[in-house]
């Protein structure tokens, strides 16, 4: 079990232990740890103690990073930043595949493809001439499902692998203040999609948005469940921060890479910009 499987693990613990609220030494012991291996995971990991990770975790958090992310939002709202924005920790710009690009599906075009480690399990990312196209991420050796949802959005692109090349993009990615670097994507999406996802950017990490605060941002108020779609329909996790939607209420949601990934992501930012 690597970090991340512990961390997962104890989640999925707490989750099913919340009424008994299990002390930290029943968490270690649960996940087969000391009491001072697990602080040292915690803190290489999240850079954070366990009491103050597991604090990252509560419903009262979410909804007091809830109010803070939405007054971000409607700061750029009332001074009319509805295009990119104001871009937070990351600098990231979308490029917006063109519709000659869509029609061809890919034919033409070289995909440079490979599976890295993250602090959220295995990654697959995946890059084109004009930016990063694909970030997923699974739970085990088998990356086949990631490969074919990258080669379902560019069926007729030929796909290169080089794992040496998504490590080093991974190690950029996952330690921004390390590395700065902007980042371009290279995204499919509709005129509707794009703006939620350019949306999704104002979020400063550390913070969260509800769906239909993300809809007004998108400059569409009425139109949650479509938000919602769009968040759930892009293809590059973490750079652009779906994980970063929960409901009104808190509660963290669904993620497209699974629920409990989704609540250590937030955890793990929400810890590191204490």
């Amino acid at each position: 079990m690597n970090d991340y499987e512990r961390i997962a693990e104890a989640i999925r613990f707490l989750d099913a232990h919340r009424a008994e609220q299990p002390d930290l030494a029943t968490l270690a012991a649960h996940i087969g740890l000391s009491q001072a291996h697990f602080h040292r995971m915690f803190s290489a990991w999240a850079g954070a103690t366990p009491k103050d990770f597991l604090q990252c975790l509560t419903l009262s958090h979410a909804r007091e990073l809830l109010r803070d992310g939405e007054n971000v939002l409607h700061s750029a709202l009332d001074s009319g930043l509805s295009g990119p924005g104001r871009l937070h920790d990351l600098c990231v710009s979308l490029e917006a595949a063109t519709p000659g690009e869509i029609k061809a599906k890919g034919a033409g075009l070289t995909i440079v493809a490979g599976v890295a480690d993250s602090p959220f399990g295995n990654c697959l990312i995946a890059e084109t001439p004009r930016g990063i196209c694909h970030l997923s991420f699974f739970d085990n050796v088998d990356c086949d499902a990631s490969i074919s949802e990258l080669r379902a959005d560019w069926p007729l692109a030929t796909l290169v692998f080089n794992n040496v090349h998504a490590a080093e993009l991974a190690t950029k990615i996952f330690n921004p203040v390390r590395n700065p670097a902007p980042w371009k994507l290279h995204v499919k999406g509709s005129a509707f999609q794009l703006r939620v996802w350019r949306a999704l950017l104002r979020v400063p990490t550390g913070s969260l948005v509800s769906y239909g605060k993300l809809a007004a941002s998108a400059g569409n108020p009425s139109a949650s469940r479509a938000t919602g779609t769009a968040v759930g329909s892009n293809a590059i996790s973490f750079l652009i921060p779906c994980h970063r939607v929960i409901r009104e209420t808190g509660i963290s949601g669904n993620y497209r890479w699974g629920a409990v990934r989704k609540r250590a992501i937030l955890a793990w930012e929400s810890s590191r910009h204490a």
